[in-house]
């Protein structure tokens, strides 16, 4: 049976800047919800949240985390994210299945680098969101300004539903501004004992205005509500409930609380805004995906009388049960003992365990239904994005989408007798983590890992050490650079070889053509139907695949191009697919070389904060990494730059800051597009790939 109905289900997820507060606050929601008797500290590495030993250490999220509590008869699913860019896939996966968020802001930093990338995940998947403005207590908090950041960094519409009482030290409550009364904490360290009172005189004339301007704004969504205005009517708090629960499904603007979760000062308004104002699987529309052998489109409501349907979204490695997969419910009820259909790889397999997670923790359950988030034990071969469903009524969902790796290094084990176990560890932690790849280097034969930074492939490195006890050795950090080309380029490709006392032909006519950036690879056969067979076609597009991995410029994997197949031959003898394959490789390296190739960098976007005293010897410095000063703008008493940097001239910049700042400094790093490479840096990059300058003379 149900735990609550469907109705009264909340999937949530906490998102935001690194150190904005997430996991503390997720920690106290745990605790005035009942899950937890005693609050987790993210400083004393004792967050329920932060459960993998690397997180402790470093007082980071790094893995999203989820778990479940009850609050007013509701039961809430939580994911808490990372706030770090290095682990921003994690944030990508949660928000594919959740139904809304809460953006956390800091009241001192407002809307951070890492709170645009979230934001624009969210808007991505239409999310629903509520705003938390945390730290109220913190020094040189500004409440409005963040608010107003919303408006002109984020472009969205915040409607404020509290004021806050103080600031800083003096920071004491709210004023809710749609019941119109105050809410005070008292000095009870826990944050239970709090006072709902009238709101007091001094206050009563800046909350009848926000509350005008708050009603105004309902008004544009709620014609009942709008009549009520107008005609001077009382409007209950049922009624202004109902019409920001409306808005904010309808992503007309984002209700906005204030907190200060360290204080414990705020949470309960928080969850009561999760439960009025943020949807239940039945406020969000059916579920959409094509039936994945005719193509034809298929819906899943939300209910627990339709055919099962769930979407993996993780996969963590479990030493006693394999892979955990992590699995959201679209629709139907599946059964322990049951058969589930994998529609992504056409395997069926039965269900053995499922179970309901708590951070690292679990609790075995025998049914799921739909609305709920849980996990396999013990299913092999499922891979995050993977469909689950009936196989009488298969469906696939569109799987959530990851960035590129922009770092790689080389790794080797200490030993020879190690090597198995490393590359077995590297694929295991590769199925946990899309953005983790294990290649080979073409050029040298070295295996490669790449990731999203430094901070990534030191985690995956500090995890090989504790989870598998392997010591591996790991090269610089180096850029994941790629290829491209600039103009359009046609040539042909011709395969004529006697192998065995047979001949072997092939032969095709490719034209290749720029595409935008991000756009990936596009194959278009412009071939007569039955020129040649299909599978001979295939076999030219994988020749052009392959070729594009090779590179054309310094053994860099070719990207944002579409190969058309113009002409091709045929011999009903001679014929084969390898013939084909080889020819199309041949017609790709000769069409690339005359289509103006290049050598693309992923740039970054850089925030720093800095006294005003050091803007200049940052400025300077930025310019001579070869970035490009987007912004600078007062935060505060500090001073905010922003700018466009090429990876390459960012590592260890920690320790530069550090030096230009005296410590005084922070940045951020996110990223952001591929440029072109400058000529002088793209004949330096090729230098040191041929091996005419020495790694240590080139650029990183």
């Amino acid at each position: 049976m149900r735990s609550r109905p469907i109705e009264k289900v909340r999937n949530i997820g906490l998102m935001a800047h690194i150190d904005a507060g997430k996991t503390t606050t997720t920690e106290r929601i745990l605790y005035y919800t009942g899950i937890t008797y005693k609050m987790g500290e993210v400083d004393e590495g004792t967050a329920v949240m932060d459960w993998m030993v690397q997180e402790q250490e470093r007082g980071i999220t790094i893995t999203a985390a989820a778990t479940t509590c009850f609050w007013q008869d509701h039961r809430i699913n939580i994911i808490d994210t990372p706030g770090h860019v290095d682990f921003t896939a994690e944030v990508e996966r949660s928000l594919r299945v959740l139904d809304g968020a809460i953006i956390i802001l800091c009241a001192v930093g407002g809307v951070e680098s890492q709170s645009e990338t979230v934001w624009r995940q969210a808007d991505k998947y239409r999310v629903p969101r509520i705003i938390y403005v945390n730290k109220m207590d913190r020094l040189g908090a500004e409440p409005r300004r963040a608010v107003d950041e919303v408006r002109t960094r984020l472009g969205a519409r915040p409607l404020s539903l509290q004021i806050p009482l103080g600031a800083e030290g003096n920071f004491k409550g709210v004023i809710d501004l749609v019941g119109k009364r105050e809410v005070v904490w008292k000095d009870d360290l826990a944050g239970a004992d709090f006072e709902v009172r009238p709101v007091s005189p001094e206050y009563q004339e800046e909350v009848d205005q926000k509350r005008r301007e708050m009603l105004e704004v309902l008004s544009e969504v709620d014609d009942e509500l709008m009549k009520k205005y107008l005609e001077d009517e009382d409007i209950q708090p049922e009624d202004i409930k109902k019409a920001i629960r409306k808005g904010t499904i309808d992503l007309r603007f984002y209700p906005v609380l204030f907190g200060a979760s360290f204080r414990n000062k705020g949470i309960q308004p928080l969850l009561d805004g999760i439960i009025d104002y943020l949807p239940s699987p039945l406020d969000i529309p059916p579920v959409k995906g094509y039936h994945p052998r005719n193509n034809q489109e298929e819906t899943r409501k939300p209910s627990d009388s339709e055919s099962f349907c769930a979407l993996v979204f993780k996969i963590m490695n479990d030493a006693f049960l394999g892979n955990l997969a992590y699995f959201r419910v679209y629709s139907g009820k599946l059964k322990v003992g049951s058969y589930v259909y994998n529609a992504t790889k056409d395997q069926e397999e039965r269900v053995t365990r499922l179970l309901e997670m708590h951070a690292n923790k679990r609790r075995e359950i025998s049914e799921v239904y739909a609305g709920d988030i849980a996990a396999f034990g013990g299913l092999k071969g499922l891979s995050t994005g993977d469909t689950l469903c009936l196989k009488s009524r298969p469906i696939l969902l569109e799987p959530p989408t990851f960035p590129e790796p922009v770092v790689s290094a080389t790794i080797e084990p200490r030993t020879k007798a190690d090597h198995q176990r490393l590359l077995a560890a590297l694929e295991k932690f590769m199925a946990e983590d899309p953005t983790f790849r294990l290649v080979q280097d073409p050029m040298t034969g070295q295996t490669l890992v790449q990731g999203m930074g430094e901070l990534h492939l030191e985690v995956v490195m500090d995890r090989l050490y504790r989870e598998f006890g392997l010591q591996a050795k790991l090269g610089r950090p180096q850029v994941a650079y790629k290829e491209t080309i600039t103009r359009e380029a046609q040539a042909e490709g011709s395969f004529l070889r006697q192998l065995a006392g047979k001949s072997q032909f092939g032969h095709c006519v490719i034209k290749i053509e720029p595409l935008m950036r991000g756009e990936g690879f596009e194959f278009v056969n412009h071939l007569k139907p039955h020129l040649i067979p299909e599978e001979f076609v295939a076999e030219i597009e994988r020749g052009l695949r392959e070729a594009m991995e090779a590179g054309l410029v310094a053994g860099y994997p070719v990207t944002d191009l579409r190969a058309s197949l113009l002409e091709a031959s045929y011999h009903e003898d001679d014929s084969v697919a390898i013939a084909y394959k080889i020819a199309a490789s041949m017609a790709f390296k000769e069409a690339g070389g005359k289509a103006g190739p290049v050598i693309l960098e992923p740039i970054m976007k850089l925030e720093i904060v800095t006294p005003d005293d050091y803007v200049g010897g940052l400025v300077g410095d930025i310019n001579a990494r070869r970035g490009r000063i987007e912004a600078i703008e007062m935060k505060g008493s500090s001073r905010v730059l922003r700018a466009f940097v090429p990876l390459a001239e960012m590592f260890g910049y920690a320790t530069v800051l550090r030096t230009i700042t005296q410590g005084r400094g922070a940045f951020s790093l996110e990223f952001s597009a591929y440029e072109s490479t400058p000529p002088d840096v793209q004949e330096e990059i090729k230098a040191r790939v041929e091996g005419r300058i020495p790694f240590s003379e080139a650029r990183r």
